[in-house]
């Protein structure tokens, strides 16, 4: 096949020819690339081609970069330390990678077909900062954090560097957009307010219950999107009862105590690895996994979320000393280290079912939630 004929990634806007790019640009550009398939070309480092998303189908190469954690799961001998299951790892095999073959060491829902791979061994990698954005990149986009090194055959590369990954991941860009009125079940008197980044494609939204007040501290709820439980009831999370839980808990707040709420809805699902790779790990929980080991066999975090983007939702509302609504110790001190005051944790907890009993008991037991 010829080379796919694309759009210029570079710009969309109109600005002068000689203007470069600014980092915040570059790294949208970079996270629309792998969405789109395309090699990164890091500067001071090498091409790297997306192995789930490359549209360049006759694309080899002699080594691959991986994760730690996936490395593991592959049994390599010389693997990295495990302890650091996100940091890369650069593989070499007998013979170079196809595509082909490069996605099933990307994909561990492809273990059971494809049982025997390798032999492979890690090399040396000294270019550890450009593979670390690489990957980072690659759960900003959504896919496998997998690539082909300096392909043949990948065609043009779209450039990047490893300092406009921080520019991409600055919460200071954020800015509210518009705001409405929105009467909710839970409580008529709620307003929705919109929340954009130039750094980043997601939208985020908070609504605010009861009548904002300087004077008092709001009782504060940080959800992160979950379709599957919000929208279609999934029973393998508490997400969806969670979320109707602190609406009426904000409401109760206000009716009864002339206090107010307010529920930020990130957009950051999966606790941020995306809800792609999100039922990838839930088809490894159905092979036996729990939630910490299917997200590690996928070489991602987890625990992903972007807490200083929350932080400056809560700044831009005027609410920096709050009440959080939560279980997770683990998120008050990123709210705290982001420069927000907890000044009470309120507990949240909903029943479970038999769906999700060992799921939030991985969250106890994982990732030290303080279950009832």
């Amino acid at each position: 096949m010829g080379e796919a004929v694309r759009p210029c990634p570079a710009d969309h806007g109109v600005r002068s020819l000689n203007a470069a790019p600014s980092p915040e640009r570059r790294a949208a550009q970079a996270v629309d690339a792998l969405r789109h398939g395309w090699p990164l070309a890091f500067d001071g480092g090498p091409t790297l081609l997306p192995v789930e998303t490359a549209i360049a189908s006759g694309a080899s190469a002699g080594r691959m970069l991986i994760s730690a954690a996936r490395a593991t799961t592959l049994k390599l001998a010389n693997q990295r330390d495990a302890a650091v299951p996100h940091a890369p790892v650069l593989i070499a095999g007998g013979e170079d990678f196809a595509l082909r073959d490069a996605l099933p060491i990307a994909d561990p829902a492809l273990d059971l077909g494809n049982p025997l791979k390798g032999p492979f061994k890690a090399v040396t990698l000294d270019w550890e900062a450009a593979a670390s954005a690489a990957l980072e990149l690659a759960r900003i986009a959504g896919i496998l954090p997998a690539f082909l090194v300096d392909p043949e055959g990948a065609g043009e590369a779209v450039p990047v560097a490893v300092s406009d990954l921080a520019a991409y991941s600055h919460a200071g860009a954020l800015r509210i957009v518009t705001r409405a009125r929105l009467p909710v079940s839970a409580s008529e008197d709620a307003e929705i307010v919109a929340f954009r980044s130039a750094a980043d494609l997601r939208e985020h939204v908070a609504l605010i219950i009861g009548k904002q007040s300087g004077d008092r501290q709001p009782l504060v709820r940080l959800h992160s999107e979950c379709l599957t439980g919000d929208i279609l009831g999934s029973l393998k999370c508490d997400c969806g009862p969670q979320l109707d839980a602190a609406l009426h808990a904000m409401a109760h707040e206000a009716r009864d105590s002339g206090g107010w709420g307010v529920l930020l809805y990130m957009r950051q699902e999966g606790r941020g690895i995306g809800l792609i790779n999100k039922l990838r790990a839930y088809r490894l929980q159905d092979q036996g996994f729990d939630t910490v080991e299917a997200n590690q066999r996928l070489g991602l975090p987890d625990e992903a979320r972007d807490f200083p983007v929350a932080a400056r939702m809560l700044e831009l509302l005027g609410a920096t000393t709050i009440r959080l609504l939560t279980n997770n110790p683990a998120k008050v001190a990123a709210l705290q280290v982001a420069g927000i005051t907890v000044s009470e944790r309120v507990p949240h907890q909903l029943p479970e079912n038999p769906h999700n009993a060992r799921y939030l008991a991985t969250k106890r037991d994982r990732s030290g939630h303080l279950l009832l």
